[in-house]
């Protein structure tokens, strides 16, 4: 996800460089800076579950989630 975001404000960077007519810039400028902050949050957010990994209430790391259960289905 993060380099799709970069690649998207890359290529806004791109059409901004080429293009003059403000018609067209201020929406475009509009959608790179909306990029820049969803690269900032998603960059956020895989810090915040790399931090949180190790904790017990992971489901992937919970040691009974594995665990096999006694409902009698098989």
């Amino acid at each position: 996800m993060i380099a799709a975001e970069q690649k998207a404000r890359t290529t806004y960077e791109n059409i901004l460089r080429l293009v003059k007519d403000p018609e067209v810039c201020d929406p475009i400028k509009f959608l790179r800076e909306r990029e820049v902050v969803h690269y900032q949050r998603f960059g956020e957010s895989l810090r915040i579950v790399q931090d949180h990994l190790d904790s017990k209430n992971f489901y992937a790391f919970n040691p009974e989630f594995d665990m096999p259960s006694d409902c009698g289905c098989r």
